[in-house]
């Protein structure tokens, strides 16, 4: 009788990605050379099931051919982007009448995947690119909030709109979310009068500033998220960073850099004569979030009453969970 596996031993994982990792373990050389298989068996954390591995001789997931370590993991499952998981792993020897004999199951490891790369930000970039319409003039931007938001920014900040932590909404991946810090603002118009809407779902305070004090040749532009809430309409995430700025060179390495003058979303066009002002446009048919990484002083605009109504808070994007099954803002690595 063949002589027992032994049991996979300093289970290591690297190279790990928002969808793929490489996984590595000691084996004494008698097993290396004659181990015919791997059985690698994955769950998410907080789906765990004790009693997963009390089969020990049933593979429950993964059967790969044996390969020299450390093996790549990807494709095999949908693995979601900043998600905890815990996988185990077993050695197999496939005997000639197709049974296997099995090492004991390894301990189990955890491990948690990453953030969406650039290259999955670019693939995220194109499927937005689609769902951007004509451009739109506009003139500023604005935030609405509460008054109590406004009261405590003058009394409590000196008049600054500080930069808060980007929340989870959107797609889960988005390198931003809760690492970013910025003030969010938006600068859709509406068709009929090139104004900003007269309602909003974020309060009934609107605060506005000139679209030139947030954009221009001086802040650097970077697509960041394309995400919708189970509704037919999309938003898109964009930020601006003063050139130079700590959220600049945040995002220099993780977020699609935009040209200010050429790109689907946001643009500023400068002055094509003397006395001429610059021109700003926004992409129709979709929603933007615009998070501008600095401070922002209520003196460089004005905060005014809204005249249409302060919508249901539901209608926010507030920690909004991305429909996982939208075929046009999902790319294939997780959501």
């Amino acid at each position: 009788m063949d002589a027992p596996l032994a049991i996979p031993c300093n289970i290591q994982i690297c190279e790990v990605t928002c969808d793929s990792f490489r996984i590595m373990w000691d084996m004494t050389p008698e097993d290396t050379a004659r181990a015919t298989h791997f059985f690698i068996d994955l769950s998410r954390k907080e789906s765990r099931d004790p009693n997963r591995f009390k089969h020990r001789d049933v593979p429950t997931k993964l059967v790969a051919k044996a390969v020299p370590l450390p093996m790549a993991v990807r494709g095999h499952w949908f693995l979601s982007p900043r998600t905890e998981y815990c996988v185990a792993v077993q050695t197999a020897v496939r005997q000639p009448d197709g049974d296997y004999q099995v090492s004991e199951w390894s301990q189990v490891v955890e491990f948690c995947t990453g953030d969406y790369a650039m290259e999955h930000l670019q693939q995220l970039l194109d499927k937005a690119k689609g769902s951007a319409g004509r451009l739109l003039k506009f003139s500023v931007f604005y935030r609405n909030q509460h008054p109590d938001y406004f009261d405590c920014v003058r009394s409590e900040c000196g008049g600054l709109m500080r930069p808060a932590l980007k929340d989870s909404s959107g797609s889960h991946g988005s390198p931003i979310n809760g690492k970013l810090q910025g003030v969010f603002f938006s600068c859709n118009t509406e068709f009929d009068t090139g104004l900003p809407p007269k309602d909003s779902p974020y309060g009934p305070l609107r605060f506005q500033i000139p679209a030139g004090n947030l954009l221009n040749p001086n802040i650097s532009l970077y697509f960041a998220d394309f995400y919708c809430m189970y509704t037919a309409y999309h938003y898109v995430v964009l930020v601006l960073a003063p050139v130079g700025s700590a959220g600049d060179t945040f995002c220099r390495t993780r977020l699609p850099l935009l040209d200010l003058a050429s790109n689907p979303f946001l643009t500023y066009t400068e002055p094509q004569g003397p006395g001429d002002e610059p021109l700003y446009c926004h992409a129709s048919d979709v929603i933007f979030e615009v998070l501008f990484t600095e401070p922002v002083h209520l003196d460089q605009g004005s905060v005014e009453q809204i005249s249409g109504h302060h919508q249901l808070k539901s209608l926010t994007t507030a920690d909004a969970k991305k429909d996982p099954s939208c075929k046009v803002c999902n790319i294939s690595v997780g959501r």
